[in-house]
Parts: structure tokens; sequence; C-alpha cells
């Protein structure tokens, strides 16, 4: 891959100071750090310290196999790929796989890793990692978490192509896997 910085970037680089917590939660931890830039500037920086999730790009029937579930902080329903948090030691594969088991009732007979971005470097220190699923094979069963709730269906990919950006799909990170998706695929959907 070509390298876009050069040594005249290094200036732009800060120093970071020791996170400090602010608040401590079961999906997040909130930090403060003291950051210095090369020039002397500080400030104080807040950031969303979180572990990493998977999205899985779910091929079906020449189709895509979506979720359906609530979103609180859009408070609406929200039209996704499947995904989740990576748990504790979990290697990002795994969680990819079992993600997938457990809210779409479906194994991946093949899973391939299509990118790894962290969704709001300004404010984030995770990563979501994207894999395509295919050759799926049905369990009949999904395996979901006490407070998750969530709704299966295939759609074409143009329809979720189409749908990206609408009300129905308000999730930036979907976004992000179907342009991975497509990059994957030359440039096709």
């Amino acid at each position: 891959m070509k390298n876009y910085f050069s040594p005249e970037d290094e200036k732009l680089k800060w120093k970071e100071g020791e996170p400090e917590a602010l608040l401590k939660t079961v999906v997040c931890t909130i930090t403060k750090r003291h950051n210095v830039s090369s020039d002397g500037t500080e400030g104080d920086y807040i950031i969303m310290d979180a572990p990493d999730w998977v999205i899985v790009i779910a091929e079906l029937n020449e189709n895509f196999l979506m979720v359906k579930q609530w979103r609180h902080g859009e408070a609406a329903l929200s039209v996704e790929f499947p995904g989740g948090v990576i748990d504790k030691g979990e290697e990002p594969e795994q969680a990819a796989r079992r993600e997938l088991e457990e809210e779409t009732g479906y194994k991946a007979g093949k899973l391939t890793k299509i990118g790894t971005v962290n969704p709001n470097p300004a404010l984030f220190s995770n990563h979501v990692h994207f894999y395509l699923a295919q050759d799926l094979v049905a369990t009949g069963k999904q395996n979901l978490d006490d407070d998750e709730f969530i709704n299966c269906m295939e759609m074409s990919k143009k329809e979720v192509l189409d749908g990206m950006g609408t009300e129905a799909f308000p999730h930036a990170i979907m976004g992000m896997a179907l342009s991975l998706y497509i990059k994957h695929n030359g440039g096709r959907i």
C-alpha cells in the first residue's frame, strides 16, 4: 500500500498524555487525555475507548442477509449487516462467525476479511473489522443476547445500495461496509 505520509507530516503528530477515565459503562470508557502538539499547543481531548467491533456482509442466494433492530441513539429501527462487539480474548474472525450465527442463525462456509477502519478517529480508539461471509448454512436458530431483539431478512444487493443513507439505513458504518464490499468485488455490487 502507498505511504501517504512524508517526513514533513511528522510535525502534525501530538504527544498523548495518560488517559484519565471519566465514565465507565458496559460498552465503553470515556477518557480525557492532555495532549501536546509539536509546537507546544496543548489541550484536553475526550476519547471513547471501546472494544473492537465486527460487521459481516453475508451473501445468501445472490442477496444480502440483513438484520433489523432498534438503535437507542437514533431512537428508531435500523436495517444493517449483522455484527457486534468482539469479546475480550476473541479474534475478529471468531467474533464475525459468532455474531453471524447469533444474529441470523446462519454459519459461514467461507469468511474473508475485506477491511478494517476506525469508526471516527477524532473520538474513538477502537476499530471495526469487516468480513464477507459466503456459502451460508442455516442452523435454524438465532442465539441473541438478553437485550437483543433482531429480525432477519434477505434483500437484493441493489435494494441495500439504494437504501444506504435513507431513514431505514441510518448507520454510517454500514455504508463503509458496503463500500469495502464493492471494492473487494472490483467495483461491482
